[in-house]
């Protein structure tokens, strides 16, 4: 009996390093993606208030989601984050842009942006990711009664 467990744990423990290295490279590579990112919107964020709360919020919330998905794969508990992932990008861009439109005040100068067609449009793919996850979600829960009762 202690053989088999010995035998059952060395893989276990193998896909679990696996699991953590693949999720520090998905981190590392999203923060060297924010860092060049925060340089390339450093002119902007100047006439733009905020803006650097506003993509670093966003990005801790995202990574984190990220991390405790990936750490959870292979368990219905993945795919739950996955639809969270996906709903917080959908709220998030709801907040961040003011639903679409956006006024900002240079001196005598009102400028106002209409992003609403980018915000459908993200909103469609964030709605695609979570459909997505639903049913992987239930895929994963028909294998394993299919697993259960075989």
């Amino acid at each position: 009996m202690e053989a088999e467990e010995g035998t059952n744990l060395k893989p276990r423990i193998r896909k679990n390093i696996f699991r953590v290295l693949k999720t520090t490279i998905k981190a590392v590579i999203i923060g060297v993606i924010y860092v060049l990112l925060l340089q390339v919107l450093a002119p902007a964020s100047v006439m733009i208030p905020g803006l650097q709360e506003i993509v670093a919020t966003f990005v801790i919330v995202y990574v984190v989601l990220m991390v405790v998905g990936d750490l959870t794969s292979g368990t219905i508990f993945q795919h739950f984050f996955n639809g969270a992932k996906s709903l917080f990008v959908i709220g998030y861009l709801i907040f961040s842009l003011n639903s679409g439109i956006l006024d900002y005040t240079f001196g005598n100068v009102n400028l106002i942006i209409d992003v609403r067609l980018f915000l459908i449009v993200a909103m469609l793919l964030g709605l695609l990711g979570l459909a997505k996850s639903i049913l992987q979600a239930i895929n994963y829960v028909n294998e394993k009664v299919e697993l259960t009762s075989v």
